[in-house]
């Protein structure tokens, strides 16, 4: 009777493992043809918020997923901001509870952006700060005063559970004819090649409004400490303004910009010194622009995504191109979500899947999608 029982759970405990190694296998396993499977992260009118807007989306090391954006009193991009932070642990299929990551009182904070530091796993944000009442338009240049935008970093050593207290960096990423300053929105980079490895990419526009310039600020330290690139010389007509990052296979960095002022296209340009100086900004004829913030990923050597509302005059369509040419070329793309789409953030998954952070239905949610590099690569 004894022998019997032990040879019955060592069955049922095999058995066990048999079913639980299965089951681990299934839900790490996505198809890499599947099309997006659609999550809402951020609800307006939830969570003690009645607008959520400007998402920043990393994976850590650990393969958590970590979605930023600013919680706002109101639709207002100045409605004195919060900047609130959601994990997930499975990949997008469910999400954390919300976090207040940072908070200004009256002020309004803005511009979520994010980065994975590749030898630590330490998670960089940077953001900004207007004071109450004071917009964009009426900012003045300087670093000191009660009517300046400041710029801020924070970072989590834990995958975004707890924040070390924030920093001003206003000083060594704001050229002092600038007035307003923004990171991103979306992401930074952390270079991998050549004599640059290892520096942090955060892509910034400044202000005068109406006369903006990309440009972007780094650190060869670990975030320690900052400097400013010189802006991408016009050469389109028109100006850069939301801007995103991504390096090349050959240790170039190519920016994309939101553009403003000239045609209906997105606006590139490229560094050869690490982001340091660039070539004169040009439209990209493939890549039509609605005037909206728009994401690129480089996914592995001179594969590259990109997403945003693929419309010339509306924020809706959002898609995903694909570039296996380091930028060169792009394909036609393929339709993510038709309906209102507006800014997001690319990622990839641990499994080689891609998620996306978007906003969606008039600004009235930021979803989650996920689906297989297949898929967006159209096959």
């Amino acid at each position: 009777m004894k022998c019997q029982l032990s040879k019955n759970y060592w069955v049922i405990l095999i058995l066990g493992i048999s079913l639980c190694a299965c089951a681990i296998s299934a839900d790490s396993h996505f198809p890499a043809s599947s099309p997006p499977i659609h999550t809402d992260v951020f609800l307006a009118e939830t969570d003690g918020y009645p607008n959520y807007r400007i998402p920043s989306l990393v994976t850590s090391q650990k393969g958590t997923l970590l979605a930023f954006c600013e919680g706002r009193n109101q639709r207002s991009d100045h409605a004195a901001n919060d900047l609130v932070l959601r994990r997930s642990l499975d990949q997008g299929k469910s999400w954390e509870p919300l976090q207040v990551i940072a908070e200004a009182g009256d002020d309004c904070l803005s511009n979520p952006q994010a980065v994975v530091l590749q030898a630590t796993g330490r998670i960089l944000l940077v953001f900004q700060q207007y004071p109450e009442g004071i917009h964009e338009r009426e900012v003045i240049p300087g670093y000191e005063g009660d009517s300046i935008c400041r710029s801020f970093i924070m970072y989590s050593d834990d995958d975004g559970k707890t924040w070390a207290p924030r920093r001003e960096i206003t000083q060594s990423v704001k050229p002092p004819t600038a007035t307003s300053t923004a990171s991103g929105p979306g992401i930074g980079i952390q270079l991998t090649h050549s004599s640059y490895k290892g520096r942090i990419l955060m892509p910034f526009n400044q202000g005068p409004f109406g006369d903006w310039k990309v440009y972007a600020a780094y650190s060869d330290d670990g975030g320690a400490s900052w400097q400013y690139g010189e802006t991408a010389p016009a050469g389109a007509p028109g100006h850069g303004n939301e801007v995103q990052m991504v390096e090349l296979a050959d240790g170039a960095v190519m920016l994309n910009a939101r553009s403003h002022g000239g045609e209906a296209y997105r606006k590139t340009a490229i560094s050869q010194d690490g982001g340091e100086t660039w070539s004169p900004l040009r439209d990209d004829h493939t890549l039509i622009d609605p005037q909206c913030m728009g994401t690129i990923l480089k996914y592995e050597e001179k594969v590259l995504f990109f997403v945003n509302p693929m419309s010339r005059d509306e924020r809706m369509n959002g898609g995903i191109r694909v570039s296996w040419d380091d930028g060169h070329t792009w394909s036609a793309g393929r339709t993510i979500y038709p309906k209102s789409f507006a800014y997001s953030c690319l990622t990839k998954l641990p499994d080689g899947s891609i998620g996306l952070l978007y906003e969606a239905n008039d600004y009235g949610k930021i979803a989650f999608a996920r689906f297989g590099m297949n898929w967006a690569m159209g096959k």
